[in-house]
């Protein structure tokens, strides 16, 4: 748990404080700013110290406690600083596990603050007001890294080293607990020294020059971008090199933003299924490469595979690479970059190729207009440099195929935790990290149902987040896939409230829209008044589009005319 102490490095001289302040003081020391949390009995000493903090450290408390870690995840990935939640034990914490499962599997920086049941009585099973079997071994099972603090002298250095975690390796959650004792009690505290920022990663000089030697000789490479990218700040380094070198850019899902969809080389990862069967050498950065069933994307035989990821474990079996990289995105881009340099000729100009695969792309789309048609209405409102927080609703699961997004972190979904209900809380982190810019959280009725009340905590902070909600009066999802899989449907009918009077009661502004050019105007609008509002767009049954993102090409696969 602790971090080595260099002579610069000695701690400040010791203060008394209780835990809560050494916490409060700490964190402020460390860089944050922002907290999303909920009160209760156990951190009474860790809110009475923020209180005595306001100008340094705010406070968002929202109604419920899923919020406060889908908030700091959205928080986090939009700005690439640390998203900070604080709940109490137990129920508290439990309720805010959906959002840490998310930002787990999206690989965000978050600090989970996790109160704790007095010491002397953890795990011992009093029946202790919130007392749950074992919290800390539920809580590990989340994040990347966890700490406890054991006394009030402990917490600048649990903290301290959680934050280390942060900045270092892959980024994903880091979990502390604090016991209620811990917080109330005082003593003589000396803060920590910040925790240090991440050395610049040196790259392996030689795998750096196979991976290199292997895209030299390549005829059709390919670069598969994920969400590493996004979290390594990587994008500026990945348009360089696949400009530079007219390589064409496959977008995962997790990926989307990592590459400007105006960039000459940005294809969606529906155009892989008529272009990854004709590469030679496929340069993988930042992904998992592993589809939903859990299995490698397939290749032509006798490609060559080259991955480049933070994690080691994403590097190892199903997959086969013939070269693997175990090291930051961008490091690794700007090596490549540096390798490849004036080693050869001009590369062959690949603009046409990957322009026809864009028609090809949009004609697949055309399967699902409808949902099509409300992504391009969106696209229409939302500035360039705005957000788009997408949950799990029908319009929501082709977005990254149909809504094409022009700058990195713009886009944000649930990632492979499908985290229904997830994007209104998500979207509200994201106004409070970036207040100047537009904010759209889209939603179907089912998915809004699980966060509705928090348009109270966007009313209480000002923040100008607009909601859409897509309404069918189903969970529209399930409705379809049992009817497809049934012929017919069952507990899939909502009963909603009248959403404009249930703006009305929260004090944000309401519309409702039944077309997509109507949503375009309303949704402009709404984000130029820069007021919170929601706008209720009813719909009815949409087409499937998982053909689209988990099947099969569904018409020509060989849009280029190339042999296989």
């Amino acid at each position: 748990m602790t971090l080595p102490t260099h002579e610069a490095d000695a701690p400040a001289p010791a203060s008394r404080m209780t835990g809560g302040e050494a916490l409060a003081q700490q964190l402020a020391g460390e860089g944050v700013r922002d907290i999303f949390g909920v009160p209760g009995v156990q951190l009474d000493w860790a809110v009475d110290a923020l209180a005595g903090m306001q100008d340094t450290l705010r406070l968002f408390v929202p109604r419920h406690e899923q919020a406060t870690s889908y908030m700091a995840d959205g928080y986090a990935r939009s700005s690439g600083r640390t998203g900070v939640s604080m709940v109490v034990p137990g129920p508290g914490m439990l309720n805010a596990l959906a959002g840490l499962a998310t930002g787990y599997a999206c690989s965000s920086r978050m600090l989970f603050l996790a109160a704790q049941i007095p010491s002397d009585r953890i795990g011992r099973g009093l029946g202790v007001l919130h007392e749950l079997p074992d919290q800390s071994g539920i809580l590990k099972s989340l994040v990347k890294w966890h700490g406890m603090a054991d006394s009030p002298k402990a917490v600048p250095q649990v903290v301290r080293c959680a934050m280390a975690q942060l900045r270092e390796g892959r980024p994903r959650p880091v979990g502390v607990e604090l016991p209620q004792d811990v917080l109330q009690r005082s003593d003589e505290v000396a803060l920590a020294p910040v925790a240090p920022d991440a050395a610049r990663s040196a790259c392996d000089p030689v795998l750096i020059e196979r991976a290199a030697r292997l895209l030299r000789g390549a005829r059709c490479p390919v670069i598969v971008a994920g969400g590493g990218i996004l979290a390594a700040a990587a994008s500026a380094s990945l348009a360089r090199l696949a400009q530079r070198l007219q390589i064409p850019v496959l977008v995962t899902e997790n990926g989307t933003g990592a590459l400007s969809s105006r960039h000459p080389m940005a294809l969606t990862w529906l155009a892989s299924r008529a272009l990854l069967p004709h590469a030679d050498v496929v340069l993988c950065v930042g992904s998992r490469f592993i589809d939903p069933q859990g299995a490698p994307p397939r290749l032509r035989p006798g490609a060559q595979l080259i991955l480049v990821n933070a994690d080691a474990h994403d590097l190892g079996a199903p997959r086969q690479p013939t070269v693997a990289i175990h090291d930051d995105a961008r490091a690794t881009l700007d090596a490549l970059d540096a390798a490849l340099d004036a080693r050869q000729g001009p590369p062959p100009d690949r603009t046409r190729e990957v322009q026809a695969l864009r028609v090809w792309t949009e004609e697949q789309l055309g399967d699902i207009a409808p949902q099509r048609e409300w992504l391009q209405a969106l696209r229409k409102a939302i500035p360039d440099d705005g957000f788009l927080v997408s949950d799990l609703t029908q319009v929501g699961y082709p977005a990254h195929l149909g809504y094409p997004v022009h700058e990195p972190g713009t886009f944000i979904g649930a990632g492979y935790q499908g985290t229904l209900g997830h994007a209104y809380c998500t979207a509200l982190g994201v106004a409070v990290a970036h207040p100047d810019r537009a904010v759209v959280a889209i939603a179907g009725d089912g998915g809004f149902g699980w966060t509705l009340q928090e348009l109270a905590t966007t009313r209480r902070y000002r923040l100008p987040v607009v909601v859409v909600v897509f309404n069918n009066e189903a969970f529209g999802n399930v409705r379809l896939l049992q009817r497809k899989q049934f012929g017919r449907d069952y507990a899939t009918e909502l009963t909603n409230p009248d959403f404009m009077v249930l703006a009305r009661a929260f004090g944000v502004d309401g519309l409702r829209v039944a077309t997509p050019a109507a949503l375009a105007g309303a949704l402009a609008d709404a984000i130029a008044s820069r007021r919170p509002a929601l706008i209720e767009a009813t719909t009815g049954d949409f087409p499937s589009p998982w053909h689209l993102i988990r099947g099969h090409a569904p018409a020509d696969p060989n849009p280029l005319g190339q042999p296989a």
